[in-house]
Formats: structure tokens, sequence, C-alpha cells
């Protein structure tokens, strides 16, 4: 497949109602609620402290990647220590598709909202960021889902990177971790409220420095082989998926010494890749949230918010979910993790599985409807 050259439309903005909990202190990455009492390794630390030690860098970094020899061994281990094939967290987070009817009936009679990650739960975990295509088949999947039910794409990319990726203008999206949201260009149909719109970007008196800083670690890593660099706009990546393990003691230090210069950010993690964002309260849970209410569900006890992602990032989202007490998340991994996810789905091909079969529940359920 080759690269499209798709510009992201001019979107008509969603409204901004008052967030509640604004000001309160952002959700936990790690969690913790979620898989109390299972013998997970914790090793990856989802903020990472520029005062600490290289190594405990280093560490956390081989914890991040999965396919890595160690990180892959410290999982079979976990997942030894549980209950066999069956295992204790398969019984907590079962999977979404075996358990569908079990989903279907706790969402009947409300309004379904869905939100999706993107890299890991869209479209495979690749090499090279900047191939991480969607299958046209997956694009179909999540096109009819927006059909059916208010959807959403929230990433840690940016927004004009991810519609370049999606193509699909009837989404909200939310990109950079939620930093930047904007509506669908053909306007907000499922919304249910007539505020003004206006665009959301909670960090943007950060753009200037997310700039330096991206261009500070364009010079400062071309020294290592194999490292990306990629500009979020509200966040800058570090991608380590291609170093050699041996030089990534030399990256971490090098990211770190930029850092070192900018207070007012921080450094956090995800699969293979260090993330430099704001220091502002704001994450995938924050922009759930937002998003709802300016669907207008703030304080609908009918909305049945669905949240799928792959990433410790999708914590935030999952954690407001639970603490909520509505919908619930779907976390997409193939080993044993913290998670405050409810279900689970082993790969983006589960996704999509799930996501045909949600439409055609929706869709099976509109016609018994008409024939009552």
């Amino acid at each position: 497949m080759t690269k499209q050259n798709v510009v992201a439309p001019e979107a008509v903005a969603i409204p901004y109602p008052p967030l509640r909990g604004a000001s309160s202190t952002a959700a936990s990455g790690s969690g913790g609620g979620g898989a109390a009492g299972y013998p997970i390794p914790r090793k990856l630390l989802t903020k990472l402290e520029l005062g600490g030690a290289t190594n405990g860098w280093v560490e956390s970094m081989l914890a991040s990647s999965p396919t890595h020899a160690k990180a892959s061994a410290a999982a079979a281990v976990a997942a030894a220590a549980l209950d066999g094939n069956t295992s204790s967290w398969t019984v907590k987070h079962p999977s979404a598709l075996e358990l569908f009817d079990e989903i279907t009936r706790m969402s009947k009679g409300k309004r379904i909202v869905m939100f999706l990650d993107y890299d890991g739960t869209l479209s495979p975990i690749v090499d090279d960021p900047d191939l991480a295509f969607m299958s046209d088949a997956m694009r179909t999947a999540v096109r009819n889902v927006a059909r059916c039910f208010p959807t959403a794409i929230v990433t840690g990319r940016r927004l004009d990177k991810v519609y370049e990726f999606v193509r699909l203008a009837e989404l909200y999206y939310a990109g950079s971790h939620g930093m930047d949201i904007k509506g669908p260009v053909k306007g907000p149909r499922h919304a249910k409220t007539k505020t003004k719109a206006v665009l959301f970007q909670p960090a943007s008196e950060f753009l200037p420095m997310i700039n330096e800083v991206y261009k500070a670690l364009l010079v400062k890593t071309r020294s290592i082989p194999g490292v990306k660099v990629e500009n979020n706009k509200f966040c800058a990546s570090v991608h380590f998926r291609c170093v050699d393990e041996k030089r990534w003691s030399a990256l971490a230090e090098q990211v770190r010494s930029v850092l070192k210069e900018y207070p007012k950010l921080r450094l956090t993690q995800g699969r293979k890749v260090l993330e430099i964002r704001p220091t502002i309260k704001w994450d995938k849970g924050k922009a759930l949230e937002f998003l709802l209410e300016s669907l207008g569900f703030a304080d609908n006890e009918e909305v049945f918010p669905v949240y799928i992602g792959d990433d410790r990032t999708d914590e935030d989202a999952f954690k407001v979910l639970r603490d909520r007490g509505q919908g619930f998340g779907i976390l997409v991994s193939k080993y044993p993790k913290e998670t405050n996810a409810s279900y689970s789905l082993q790969e983006p091909s589960e996704v999509m599985n799930f996501l045909h079969r949600l439409v055609e529940w929706k869709r099976s359920s509109l016609k018994h409807h008409s024939r009552v």
C-alpha cells in the first residue's frame, strides 16, 4: 500500500462545555485497580523522572517492549503464575468477543459511544510509525460503526497525521493524547446540544516549546541509528523500536539532557516510544470526558461509552469509565497486563471482528424494532 497524500479537512469543531473535574489531578496511567493481586511485572514507568538513574529508564524501556526477549519471558512467567490457559487474568478481563452477548445485554436501551485508539488497535504496530496504515477492511468497519454510534479516534498521534491514516470525515478526532480535538467535518449530527462550536486545544501555549524540543531532539539523537523523532504537535515522540538495544542507554541520556532544560514538559512512555508532553492535567481520560460532554451526554445515565485501546496511555480512559461506572474499556493485548479495562481482545483483527459484530447487532435491533 502506498502512502496517500491526504489533507485533513477543516473540521467543524465541537462545543466546549465546562468540564467536570478539570482541575482535579490527572488519573494515573498505570491504574492498578484493574488487576490487583495478579503477579504481572510492573517495571514500566508511566512517568519517567528526570532525576532518576539512566539504567532505570533503560529497564523501563525494556519492559515497554512485549516482543523483547526479557519482556516476553516476564510475560510468560506471569501467565504461568496465573492459572494455565484459563488464567485468573482472563477471568478478570475476558474476551469481548466471547462475551459479546453479555455486552449487548448491558448496553440495551442505552446510547453507545465508541472511542478507539489507533496504533495497535486499528492498525498493527510497525517498525516505522509513518507506515502504520490501517487496512481497507478496518476502515470499512470503523465507517460502519460511525454510522450507528458517535465514534472518536483518541490517539497520541498529531491530528492531521491520524486523519491521513483513517480518512473518515464523519468521526471525532482527539490527537496528541486528547490535546487537539475536532468534530466531524459534516457537523456533529450526534450532538444533543446547540452550544457554539469552538476548537479545543488545552495545551496551545506549549506549541513553540514542543517545536523547540522536537528540533533539539532531532539534532541530539541523530548519531544513533534507527531513532525516529516525531512531532505530534502537542507532544514529541522518540521511537526506539529500530534502535539497537545496546544504544538505548545513550539514547535515554540524550533525551534526558534535552528535557532538563524544559521543566514545563514531562516524559512518559508507551510501546517502544518516549513521549514528551506538557505538564498540564490532561490525558485521554480527560479527552473522553470532554467528548461526552460535547455530545450532550455529561450527566446522562443512559450513555454507554466503550473505549478500545492497547497502550499505557489508554489506561487513563479506562480508569475514567471504571470510576464513572458507565460503559467499559477493552484492552488490546496478547499478554496479561495490569489494566482498568473490563474486557480484552488480542489484536487489531479481533477489534475489527468486534466492530463488525457491534454493527450487525445494531442493525438487527433496528429491524426488530421496526417490525414491532
